[in-house]
């Protein structure tokens, strides 16, 4: 079984000059039409060519404050206040200065087995199919789950 078996085709995406706030929108908007919750999306250039991949821990990193375990020692330092302001620089910072830009691809011949062994070695939940540098599905950590038990449940099939 290859990824082009399973991969889904069904994606959403970002462009680099989307600002994290319209990033955040995206992520609400292509969970409501999943229904479910979405927690990265790839990042493509008008050609649908693989640039980077935005997560939602991309976007928490930038949001949290850098030294954030000495609040509760800084009686003058209202957290709430500094959260305030970092949310606040979200409308001016883009995709493109927060994205992950060395992605972990595979093809679409590429084995279910090997898919496996990336996602777990490199502790990766989603990966982007790439054929001729176009972005052609995408595997997420679940769908690779479900395939091998069911190999080896027919019950889970």
């Amino acid at each position: 079984m290859f990824a082009r078996d399973f991969m889904d085709t069904r994606f959403h995406t970002l462009f680099p000059q989307q600002s994290i706030a319209e990033a955040v929108s995206a992520f609400q908007k292509a969970s409501q039409r999943e229904g479910k919750k979405i927690f990265g999306m790839m990042v493509t250039d008008g050609d649908d060519r693989l640039v980077g991949i935005l997560s939602m821990t991309d976007i928490l990193n930038y949001v949290q404050p850098k030294h954030v375990a000495i609040f509760g020692e800084m009686e003058d330092l209202d957290p709430a206040e500094v959260y305030r302001d970092r949310l606040a620089t979200i409308r001016s910072i883009l995709v493109d200065d927060i994205m992950t830009t060395e992605v972990v691809t595979v093809r679409p011949d590429t084995h279910l087995m090997v898919i496996a062994e990336i996602m777990i070695k490199k502790h990766i939940r989603r990966l982007p199919v790439v054929a001729d540098r176009t972005v052609v599905g995408i595997v997420y950590v679940s769908d690779v789950f479900y395939r091998l038990m069911s190999m080896f449940s027919p019950d889970m099939g």
